[in-house]
């Protein structure tokens, strides 16, 4: 019973050990840190759309309309990098099983100045559109997001 105890306590152990190694070996590193936005000069997104899907008889309408929607997705990605994502995350255990696991995200901010870098077609019925944003522009967002939050929750404090 003694050697059980001692078998299981080193499994226990051994891989807290390895993690808490690893944890002290990424917070010693302040460039890890670091968003990645602070390190690149432009950030890119890609959006997808699918040309059949569009609500249109005409398929030069279609095709408008599925660059339109790529472009959004891609207007999306960037938002996602400049202001991050809302996750809101169930998991329902029950029996030492897991019964349902969902996942909701959300996506909220403002974006300007972003270029229009390519639209290409891919394959025979799909758009692709790449868009970039400055840096500057980047840090200009953040501080107006920032400034709108602060306003708000002085607002709501009544101060």
């Amino acid at each position: 019973m003694y050697l059980f105890r001692v078998i299981t306590l080193n499994f226990l152990i051994i891989p807290l050990i390895g993690c808490t190694s690893m944890v002290a070996g990424v917070g010693d590193n302040a460039a890890f840190v670091e968003p990645m936005v602070e390190r690149r000069d432009t950030l890119t997104a890609t959006g997808y759309a699918v040309i059949d899907v569009q609500p249109s008889d005409n398929s030069a309408q279609r095709r408008l309309l599925a660059i339109r929607a790529a472009k959004l997705d891609a207007y999306r990605g960037l938002t996602e990098q400049v202001y991050g994502q809302y996750l809101d995350a169930t998991t329902t255990v029950a029996d030492m099983a897991i019964r349902s696991d969902s996942f909701r995200t959300r996506v909220e901010g403002v974006v300007y100045g972003a270029n229009l870098v390519r639209i290409e077609p891919r394959g025979s019925d799909t758009y692709e559109v790449t868009m970039s944003l400055d840096k500057g522009i980047v840090n200009d967002l953040r501080v107006l997001y920032l400034e709108r939050a602060l306003r708000a929750s002085s607002a709501s404090t009544g101060s």
